[in-house]
């Protein structure tokens, strides 16, 4: 694994090497099994507990399908122990090849920032986000990106109520991950076969109301088109 960097990557840098366990196949999934044959969408998303990323995995399933007519492998990364990641996608299957990273090594290594809170009450000008920034702020927010909210919540309110409405009850390791790195941000990173980034799309970039922002199938798609064109 290559080592952190203290900022997000951009398209035109050299996207950095991994090697993971596989989720829903044997052995390990590596950036260097696409290098020189062909391009590949990476999603790195926070661990089971988030049930906004639980749904991502889902729709990047799909998604999967439309890239490949594109000659573009997908893979999405998880922030789980490999174990427990085998055990939930072993009776909920999905199309895209899965990898896990309970120490987000790899999110660190594309520069993926973790929310960093501070004291309410901090100076405003001592704020930055997302490093420094209060539980107030982050608590205002009301999302309802998928819709299926009878209102906008805040974000942990939104992961309960969803949660709840799955039937889904955290793991003592899904409360570890969750415990770690409760702040991860998810980014999605489109690399050309010579391991160039792209694109890519991070999650709180545009300020604490860009939370819970992933990309649409249109937005990937049309940047595969720029790519490949």
């Amino acid at each position: 694994m290559t080592t952190a960097m203290n900022r997000v990557l951009q398209p035109g840098d050299e996207a950095p090497s991994f090697a993971l366990p596989a989720v829903n196949r044997d052995g390990m999934v590596a950036l260097d099994d696409y290098r020189g044959k062909g391009a590949v969408l990476v999603g790195l998303f926070r661990g089971l507990h988030c049930p906004f990323c639980r749904r991502q995995v889902v729709q990047l399933g799909l998604t999967r399908d439309k890239l490949a007519n594109e000659g573009v492998e997908t893979v999405a990364i998880v922030n789980t122990a490999p174990e427990r990641a085998r055990q939930y996608f072993q009776y909920r299957p999905t199309r895209v090849l899965l990898a896990a990273d309970p120490e987000v090594r790899t999110h660190q290594a594309f520069g993926l920032p973790e929310i960093g809170f501070v004291p309410d009450g901090t100076n405003p000008a001592e704020l930055h986000w997302p490093e420094r920034t209060t539980m107030a702020q982050f608590l205002a927010g009301r999302f309802n990106p998928t819709g299926e909210l009878p209102e906008p919540q805040s974000i942990p309110q939104a992961m309960e109520t969803l949660n709840r409405k799955d039937g889904f009850e955290p793991s003592e390791v899904d409360q570890q991950m969750a415990a770690a790195h409760p702040g991860q941000l998810t980014g999605h990173f489109l690399i050309d076969a010579q391991g160039t980034i792209r694109w890519s799309r991070v999650e709180g970039k545009g300020g604490s109301n860009d939370l819970l922002g992933f990309p649409s199938d249109g937005d990937i798609l049309a940047a595969v088109a720029a790519m490949l064109h």
